[in-house]
């Protein structure tokens, strides 16, 4: 077992604080899925929490309390929520909110900001949304490879906080040197990095590996495409449920490793299975 798997601080903080605020208040939403979890959406849900999936679902509420997802969300949903007058519990990852300040000083600065990250991902976007400059998101060698850019460009290099470390230090070699003048912060969460190295450690002397998350955790899906070149056999499962029992009776050694969304008592159940 990863001593690594499971919650992050942040997603654990996110999770605490919907919890404590469905305790308290009636009429509790959150801006987008809390955390990449199904399980964890699914139980706040039969607590009465309800997910807005759109700016559109936000303008109208005329009340109620409004929690920010632990990915974070751009500005101008901030700026909706005051001018609507609700309350708002701000639940986005404090390294998230670091990002932002940088991006926000940098582009204030006159630096282009380059985000390495999935363009389609909650985070990236809220990042987007507190950008006052050009803002290009890059997620493999050959968008970087592909990019365009004056040479007197001064850039800012950041990077989603899940992102695969050695593949963020890939593209920001060929990013580097594009241009004279790059700021490079590499905003990868240290939980993420050591979850990654461990993954790959473990799947190196392993003859099976679980990987146990949501289907649309971001980083639950790169610590699978890790193991993966690994370990040729790699599972990706959401619950004990997913899993095949009677194909791991076959391998000597299971290596297990969880993403920082899973909760802690699904990988107690997968752990607990695999040992009877």
């Amino acid at each position: 077992m990863a001593t690594t798997a499971g919650f992050c601080f942040g997603v654990k903080r996110a999770v605490d604080l919907v919890y404590a605020e469905c305790k308290n208040s009636k009429d509790v939403y959150t801006f987008g899925p809390i955390i990449h979890n199904e399980e964890v959406v699914n139980d706040l849900a039969s607590k009465g929490v309800k997910v807005l999936n759109s700016i559109d679902e936000l303008k109208s509420l005329e009340s109620g309390t409004v929690i920010i997802r632990a990915h974070g969300v751009s500005k101008e949903v901030f700026d909706i929520i005051d001018s609507l007058g609700l309350k708002v519990v701000d639940a986005t990852c404090p390294f998230v909110r670091k990002i932002y300040k940088i991006v926000t000083e940098e582009s204030n600065n006159g630096r282009d900001i380059i985000i390495i990250g999935s363009d389609t991902h909650p985070e990236v976007e809220g990042i987007k949304g507190w950008c006052n400059s050009k803002v290009h998101v890059i997620e493999n060698e050959d968008e970087a490879s592909n990019l365009s850019l004056p040479k007197e460009t001064k850039l800012c290099i950041v990077s989603q906080t899940t992102f695969n470390h050695t593949k963020f230090k890939e593209i920001v070699d060929i990013i580097s040197n594009k241009t004279n003048d790059v700021i490079v912060l590499n905003t990868i969460c240290n939980a993420t990095e050591d979850r990654q190295k461990e993954a790959y450690e473990l799947a190196k002397t392993s003859d099976a590996m679980i990987v146990i998350g949501g289907r649309h955790s971001s980083n639950t899906q790169k610590l699978y495409n890790i193991c993966s070149k690994e370990c040729k056999n790699t599972y990706y499962i959401q619950t004990v449920k997913d899993l095949d029992f009677s194909e791991l009776k076959s391998f000597n050694n299971v290596g297990i490793t969880a993403g920082a969304s899973t909760p802690n008592n699904i990988i107690k159940e997968v752990y607990t299975q695999c040992q009877k």
